[in-house]
């Protein structure tokens, strides 16, 4: 009996050797884009000079480097054609402004130089109203036991407005985006609302709204839909290419990824009770 039990694990054991094979995936690989990251974030209560603008390019698919792009010329005009330089952290990829001016409603040109190609984009500094309230629902979600968090605003009531909202919670490594337009609830109060239903007492978010423009709240929508709201941020690499605002002038065709925004943000911290 024991010789046949020895005999069937051997022959088991050869079974699944012979089944294992190494398949080689042949994945298609194209010339890396560069990656434009230049999200300006005037939050309330600062003054909103220091700005930073990211320069990467994209990589094969296995890759756990993200290459940077160093030694560009990157800088932002106003209307009045005053230039805000932006200066890279040597070797990082990561440009700085010391003393960039915010203002409402202006109109701001970016303008970034590398590798021979000159990349520009416009774009309209947005406001956005301040959250006034956050409230906790114990009894929220489908089965109504999920705890839910609202973040509570005031719509301005003369004008069309657009809204990014970002959530970061304590117990996910990823962040939340989502977008919204006040089309129907202009001039009202609305509100901003969680979507983790693992929420517990003691978790803390960590909640952002930002004001967008049109143009951006539509890039936003696709890119959001395209890879999910748990998106991490606007520039992950998503399923597929999103094309953004900024032309490259040298070469159109070789357009980069990534968008340039400016907006005025309010943030506020909550605690689960």
């Amino acid at each position: 009996m024991k010789k046949v039990i020895l005999l069937t694990v051997f022959l088991i054991s050869i079974f699944f050797t012979s089944c294992e094979e190494v398949v080689d995936v042949d994945l298609d690989t194209a010339p890396p884009k560069l990656v434009i990251e230049a999200a300006i974030n005037w939050k309330k209560g600062t003054n909103g000079a220091q700005q930073g603008i990211r320069l990467t390019t994209t990589t094969g698919y296995f890759e756990e480097q993200i290459p940077v792009v160093s030694g560009a010329t990157v800088f932002i005009k106003n209307s009045q054609n005053q230039q805000f330089d932006f200066i890279e952290v040597p070797k990082s990829g990561r440009y700085i402004c010391p003393n960039f001016k915010p203002v409402i409603n202006e109109e701001y040109t970016l303008t970034v130089v590398t590798n021979g190609s000159t990349y520009t984009a416009k774009e309209t500094l947005k406001a956005v109203s301040p959250i006034t309230r956050i409230e906790q629902n114990n009894e929220g979600g489908f089965t109504g036991k999920d705890i839910e968090v609202k973040a509570f605003y005031n719509d301005p009531a003369d004008e069309t407005n657009y809204y990014l909202y970002k959530y970061v919670y304590s117990n996910k490594v990823a962040s939340t985006f989502y977008v919204d337009e006040d089309k129907f609830f202009q001039g009202n109060e609305f509100f901003s609302i969680s979507d983790d239903d693992e929420l517990k007492a003691g978790d803390e978010i960590e909640i952002t709204h930002i004001g967008i423009s049109k143009q951006y709240y539509n890039y936003m929508n696709i890119l959001v839909s395209i890879a999910g709201s748990n998106v991490g941020g606007p520039f992950q690499s998503p399923p597929a290419t999103v094309k953004g605002n900024i032309i490259n002038t040298t070469d159109k065709a070789n357009y980069p990824l990534g968008y340039f925004s400016l907006s005025e943000i309010d943030t506020k911290k909550y605690i689960i009770e």
